[in-house]
């Protein structure tokens, strides 16, 4: 009779460890940077909850590792689209709060320790609901570049882009939900021609937008993204104002060369004065690792993030449904715009936003959701055919 294994056991055998491995050195790794970033203010209050985020994360991603997604979205996908447009909705209760960012992106939940981001947690039943639209529309014969295939997936996106935008105002979380978009629908078979077609409209909208609706420059000027976008062409228009923050994120890296100034020993990062580096345990965390551990440090930050994107592509390389390939490639996505988002950022060749550096920076809703993602990412492992039975399949 054989004995029963253990649910670790289990999880070692079917899902991914390594995914697991990469995912906890990279955490590792950021809760370094944040306890640096937070040492001037004399807590850890920002080091225990990330540690504690991580801990609850971990839990999730071997209890995702178990769970069958797609029939799980199959048999409540209606329940799953709703709770996910209503948890965004909620945001318009006295729960939801602005931090004075101007994004409406926060649930204060009184007596829970940590605050609940909404449309980052709704990126996970966005990939799902999405996987499974495209799946229904191949296993009916159709073709996914068709004109009416095309509308319908792209109408699904327009759905949760527009409400993120109305509710929320936070126009890097619509930027994240495109690029997973446009990442699941080119490796679905959409043909870049639609993409090629979607950023034109795109363009010509934006110069009607310029040239008929906000002709006069000072109006023009007013709108705070236009403002963000124009200061990266022009870094001295409002060094002091709209471009304050990059700027001091890249004198931070340039200041840190080959080596950096040592761990706890950057100037910028080490000041009690939280204007000299803003955000410098969430958004611009990436320039405390420029300064502290120069180009060398960053690269091999770089590196852990990219061998978690890397892995995710493999997993979905080798998954064993189209369901279960797209929805590892829209993680995969996730991660990729993110980390080119902050990334740029910090470095200022990318608009300010507001997105975190996966894994790295602090944040409990944003690494539980991180955990949560890379989990459904080892469900997919855990359910991969074994080799000789896919050629079969394949056959």
């Amino acid at each position: 009779m054989k004995t029963p294994s253990s649910p670790i056991h289990e999880f070692l055998k079917k899902g991914d460890p390594i995914l697991l491995l990469f995912c906890l050195l990279a955490s590792a790794f950021g809760v370094a940077l944040i306890f640096s970033a937070t040492r001037y203010n004399g807590n850890n209050r920002a080091v225990i909850i990330q540690c504690v985020a991580i801990l609850l994360g971990v839990i999730v991603y071997v209890l995702c590792t178990f769970v069958d997604f797609q029939l799980f979205i199959e048999k409540n996908w209606k329940l799953v689209f709703g709770g996910s447009v209503l948890f965004i909705l909620l945001l318009l209760t006295p729960l939801g709060t602005d931090h004075d960012a101007g994004n409406l992106n926060w649930l204060a939940i009184p007596g829970f320790p940590m605050e609940i981001q909404p449309n980052e947690i709704d990126k996970i039943p966005f990939i799902l609901l999405l996987s499974l639209l495209i799946t229904k529309i191949q296993n009916q014969g159709r073709d996914i570049g068709s004109l009416l295939s095309v509308l319908q997936i792209g109408a699904y996106a327009a759905f949760m882009l527009g409400l993120i935008a109305a509710v929320c105002g936070d126009m890097g979380m619509c930027v994240v939900y495109s690029v997973i978009f446009a990442v699941m629908a080119w490796s679905a078979g959409v043909k870049i021609r639609w993409f090629v077609l979607a950023g034109g409209a795109l363009v010509i909208g934006f110069a009607v937008l310029w040239i008929f609706i906000l002709p006069d420059t000072e109006a023009w000027d007013n709108l705070y993204l236009i403002r963000r976008l124009r200061v990266l062409f022009d870094h001295n228009y409002d060094p002091q104002g709209v471009g304050f923050q990059q700027t001091r994120s890249l004198l931070a890296i340039g200041s840190g060369q080959i080596f950096g100034k040592g761990y706890l020993q950057g100037s910028m990062t080490q000041s009690v004065n939280s204007s000299t580096l803003p955000a410098r345990h969430t958004d611009f965390i990436f320039a405390v690792c420029g300064e502290e551990l120069g180009m060398v440090g960053c690269l091999a930050l770089l590196l852990l993030l990219t061998l978690i994107v890397l892995r995710c592509v493999w997993v979905a390389k080798n998954a064993s449904s189209p369901f279960h390939a797209y929805v590892a490639m829209g993680m995969a996505g996730m991660l990729m715009i993110q980390i080119a988002a902050n990334v740029g950022m910090c470095l200022f060749v990318f608009p300010v936003m507001g997105l975190t550096l996966p894994f790295i920076s602090y944040g409990g809703s944003s690494i539980i959701t991180l955990y949560a993602a890379m989990g459904v990412v080892s469900s997919v492992k855990a359910r991969t055919l074994p080799s000789w039975l896919r050629d079969r399949a394949g056959h």
